[in-house]
């Protein structure tokens, strides 16, 4: 069992020296494109919210 234990570590060690990190001009990039498209994702629910909210106080307000 032990044994086990020290192979998965020694293989975790070795998965870990294998991996690349972004630089820091890609974690900028990719950042800013993050914050541009929740911004657009923001202001598309937005007025899409703001539609169906005309269209029903409209609907609701025909009657009264």
């Amino acid at each position: 069992m032990a044994v086990n234990v020290l192979k998965f570590m020694r293989e975790v060690q070795a998965e870990a020296k294998k991996t690349t990190w972004p630089s820091r001009k890609e974690t900028l990039q990719t950042t800013g494109l993050v914050l541009v498209m929740v911004l657009i994702t923001a202001v598309f629910f937005l007025t899409v919210d703001q539609i169906i909210g005309l269209g029903m106080r409209a609907l609701f307000n025909v009657g009264g």
